[in-house]
């Protein structure tokens, strides 16, 4: 439950993110709404940032092998997308 909750948090503070800036980037808004907007964008972005190093980690760490060494291999987005499409 607790992922679930995490997963949730951080798909709410991408989509502020995202918000924020096309308000940032579309509007013309007065200099102090603008470095409002601009902070809570940061601290969404850094709050972003470390969940996804937290998910980078755990993953790494599910596919450690034997010795305890990080199994990386390169991400590929076209395989993501073949398996969607099955």
């Amino acid at each position: 439950m607790a992922a679930r909750t995490k997963s949730n948090e951080f798909e709410k503070a991408f989509q502020q993110l995202e918000k924020i800036v096309q308000r940032l980037e579309g509007e013309e808004l007065p200099l102090d709404d603008s470095l409002q907007l601009f902070e809570e964008g940061i601290r969404l972005s850094r709050f972003c940032h470390q969940r996804l190093e937290e998910v980078e980690k755990k993953i790494e760490t599910i596919l450690a092998d034997a010795k305890g060494q990080p199994v990386t291999e390169p991400f590929d987005a076209g395989e993501m997308l073949d398996e969607d499409e099955e």
